[in-house]
């Protein structure tokens, strides 16, 4: 259960809008995002502090550290994250490494999950979104904008473990798909495999309100493959989940096979004639957590480096530059414009309190 008050977005290529200097901009984009998985993983690998039974509760240390620990920095986090690593990192753009001076932090000055997403989506941190209790979001977020725009309509959807969701998106008012937690998936076309995973999800509850990532991901999966949305929202959650509950090794694991599942992502999009080459990842979470033994667990108000966030980017027009540093600090707040912006759309004609987009993703 959520213990704090927890993406990926495709767009169909019709055909490439123009950028600033005649760049293609990428008519695809999709945003996965894996709650409360720490920067100090994302750039460090396993933190070699919590690889034990006390500080970390992991149930076979030596199995661990034989996954996951390696003798430099670079190889632990590769490891950890390959994909990220191995292609992210050396086609796209990596944010949030205080220790190379390209920071990355929410600015709702809360840190936990319905204030990150709303901030996430909406482009501003708005003080009124103090909870993570089921209320619907007064905000107009990025998505509901995005379909309501010339050729969105009916193409826009959201998969997430979390049963929040459809009061941070305010789904009624949006009009979009947004799956929640053990919530079926009843739609046409269907699949055997939606039907299959429908069951699954229903039969197997271990938390309350929020799903394991693998029902999450493979209905997300199967979606695309049946309706080819331009618009996709992906959010897991079992980062946080395990992390809450004191297993390192969990939450590792889990931090692994979100990497796998945007390796995967990013090869199935690749193979399909509507998204190959023409579909921007962007890949990031809802808030950080403590460090050290003590405070690993934990976010929120009370542990002010439970700010501190990280981003991705890869795709079409987005330049390759790599693992950022000694840059301005960007916010969470700055993703809804640069969606947005990806597809040559201003958010901030709509929300002009929003954020401005993080320029240096924007083809150029």
């Amino acid at each position: 259960m959520k213990r704090r008050p927890f993406l990926g977005v495709l767009l169909f290529p019709l055909a490439f809008a123009l950028a600033r200097t005649g760049e293609p901009r990428p008519a695809n984009v999709v945003i996965l995002m894996m709650d409360g998985l720490r920067w100090q993983e994302v750039f460090s690998g396993a933190d070699p502090a919590l690889l034990e039974r006390k500080a970390g509760g992991v149930a076979d240390p030596d199995g661990l550290r034989r996954l996951f620990w390696r003798d430099s920095l670079e190889q632990r986090r590769a490891a950890l994250l390959p994909f990220l690593w191995t292609e992210v990192a050396r086609r796209g753009q990596v944010f949030g490494d205080r220790n190379s001076g390209a920071g990355a932090r929410v600015s709702n000055g809360l840190n936990f999950s319905y204030p990150g997403y709303s901030e996430t989506f909406c482009g501003v941190a708005d003080p009124r979104i103090n909870s993570n209790g089921k209320r619907y979001n007064p905000n107009l977020n990025v998505l509901e904008f995005l379909h309501r725009r010339p050729g969105f309509e009916g193409r826009v959807a959201v998969f997430a473990a979390w049963e929040q969701f459809p009061w941070i998106l305010n789904a009624p008012r949006a009009g979009i798909l947004v799956n929640g937690g053990y919530e079926p998936l009843l739609v046409q076309p269907s699949s055997e495999n939606i039907g299959l995973l429908n069951r699954l999800k229903a039969e197997t509850e271990y938390w309350e309100g929020e799903a394991f990532d693998s029902f999450i991901f493979r209905t997300a999966l199967e979606y695309i493959r049946l309706h080819k949305p331009r618009v996709l929202a992906v959010l897991l959650g079992e980062t946080d989940e395990w992390a809450h509950a004191g297993r390192y090794d969990l939450y590792l694991k889990a931090a692994h096979r979100f990497d796998q599942y945007a390796g995967e992502l990013w090869e199935t999009l690749q193979q399909m004639p509507e998204y190959r080459g023409a579909t921007t990842l962007i890949l990031t979470t809802d808030h950080g957590r403590g460090s050290g033994k003590k405070t690993w667990r934990s976010h929120g108000r009370r542990v002010p480096e439970s700010q501190y966030i990280w981003m991705a980017f890869l795709g079409p027009g987005v330049p390759a530059l790599g693992p950022r540093a000694r840059t301005q600090t960007v916010t969470q707040a700055q993703l809804a414009a640069t969606i947005a912006g990806l597809l040559g759309e201003d958010f901030r004609t709509a929300v002009p309190a929003a954020a401005p987009p993080i320029e240096d993703v924007l083809p150029r």
